[in-house]
């Protein structure tokens, strides 16, 4: 490397660490999870449209660490792809067969021994299954480390029920002797209520030389990484910060405890927007994703799941039973019973009931999309209506036009997509069939039934011949049969 490029990645390093609070982060992600029983890593599993993963992450950038190490194992190459999407620049550590989370730090610091020794920071542990946990809490448990001179500090909270986690065994002086596993400890043991949360801070030295002899010499015959505590004494004391707010300081082991931080989580969201000026009606059936932005004045009626980046603006109403999904809504705008993806509806535009908006979607101010009406990559214009009942698919209605009910435009000939273009002022009958790619024209009428096959010019009137016939006195074939089958019974 030439000298002025090894000052430039020194200067670099050096402005990196002054504007960073920790010297490292280690996301701990390579458990399985038994318990999820899933196919899916359990740190991919989301809550409020983001992996558990993504949130931890999320949370610990916020701390600017110099370097982050994710260490992954079962489904290592899903969890590594999922990691490098949060946090480009992570480095990712593939855990060997030895169990445990004592191991796993071991993994990581062979990867990033190097970097702590050029760095004053602290190193910061943290399991990646704490989904609510957040940057302003892992900020008070760095500050407390560093003000309070720990060795190395836990992140603690005190549960009502601590079933399942390691209980925090305290001294005479109140830092923390040791952490004694649920499998591990005795009944005594089991009575304490402050529990470890899997998040630690420690000083780099010291977390070199605390995780050197780790053993398996426990009830699951795993590294555990609470043994460095005792280690980390000889060093200085291991203190503890206990978390303010339990709820934050929960981890995740199974799907009933999933849907408990969703829920939990899911309410903070509702009531956030509605101190925001949201009218929420039912917020226990009401779910709203992180990214999701509700304007003042948003009604957002029971039973609706808005997902994603959707964007609903001022004074719109959305729902009942209505499921949004990177969908932007304008201002005075409605949808009941609806679900809408990938979509742009206008101002004052009513879509529902029992809508279906795929994605590609533009529906202008003062539109409609009825009953039971199907969409996929349609421009409706201002002022045009599909009442109920009809499929528009890769078409543009120009405005103030009115489709009849029953409408489809057929798009697909089984190899290829085509475009429908029907104009401004159209009247289409009930029943038509669109037989793309066709053009219809401006201030056209169709009439009922009729299957549209050629472009038609502007100011035309439309339909097909389709004769009607009656066969009088005519009987069906199944009440002949059975009206013969009940003659011969008799």
């Amino acid at each position: 490397m030439s000298e002025s490029k090894a000052e430039q990645v020194e200067m670099s390093q050096t402005e990196m660490s002054q504007g960073s609070s920790l010297t490292a982060a280690i996301i701990l992600a390579a458990g399985e999870s038994t318990r999820m029983k899933s196919a899916t890593p359990k740190v991919l599993h989301t809550l409020g449209g983001k992996t558990l993963l993504h949130r931890v992450m999320t949370s610990v950038e916020g701390l600017n660490p110099v370097t982050t190490a994710v260490v992954v194992r079962f489904e290592g190459e899903r969890v590594a792809q999922a990691a490098s999407s949060y946090t480009p620049d992570a480095i990712i550590v593939k855990q060997d067969d030895i169990p445990g989370t004592g191991r796993a730090v071991q993994c990581a610091l062979a990867s990033i021994s190097s970097r702590l020794e050029a760095q004053q920071g602290p190193v910061l542990i943290i399991a990646s299954d704490m989904p609510l946990l957040d940057t302003e809490t892992l900020q008070a448990l760095t500050n407390a480390h560093k003000e309070q001179g720990n060795a190395a500090t836990v992140l603690t909270t005190t549960l009502a029920n601590p079933f399942g986690y390691g209980r925090i065994i305290r001294d005479e002086s109140g830092h923390v002797q040791r952490i004694v596993e649920q499998k591990d400890a005795n009944t005594a043991e089991r009575d304490v209520k402050e529990v470890n949360t899997s998040v630690y801070v420690f000083e780099p030295s010291v977390l070199l030389k605390a995780t050197q002899n780790l053993d398996a010499d426990n009830a699951q015959k795993e590294f555990y990484l609470t043994d460095a505590l005792e280690t980390a004494r000889q060093f200085g004391a291991v203190g503890a910060y206990e978390a303010p707010d339990s709820e934050l300081a929960e981890g995740i082991n199974d799907r009933v405890q999933l849907a408990h931080l969703a829920s939990l989580h899911n309410k903070r969201v509702c009531e956030r927007w509605m101190r925001d000026g949201v009218t929420i009606l039912d917020p226990s059936t009401t779910w709203i994703d992180d990214d999701v932005v509700l304007a003042r004045d948003v009604e957002v009626l029971p039973g609706s799941f808005l997902q994603g980046k959707t964007r609903v603006e001022e004074g719109a109403v959305v729902g009942p039973y209505t499921t949004l999904i990177d969908a932007h809504i304008e201002a005075g705008a409605h949808v009941e019973r609806s679900r809408v993806q990938e979509t742009h509806i206008g101002e004052k535009a009513n879509i529902g009931p029992w809508t279906y908006l795929r994605p590609g979607n533009e529906l202008a101010a003062n539109t409609k999309a009825g009953a039971f009406v199907e969409m996929k990559k349609a421009h409706i214009d201002e002022g045009s209506k599909v009442p109920h009942l009809s499929y528009v698919g890769d078409a543009h209605i120009a405005e103030h036009t009115n489709v009849g009910g029953g409408t489809i435009t057929a798009n697909y000939d089984g190899t290829n997509k085509h475009h429908t273009e029907i104009g401004a002022n159209v009247h289409v009958g009930a029943g038509n069939l669109f037989v793309a790619p066709v053009t219809v024209g401006s201030g056209v009428t169709t009439g009922a039934g009729s299957v549209v096959r050629h472009d038609v010019e502007d100011n035309a009137m439309v339909y097909s011949e389709n004769s009607q016939h009656a066969v009088e006195n005519w009987t069906p074939h199944a009440t002949a049969d059975a009206s013969n089958n009940n003659e011969e019974r008799k």
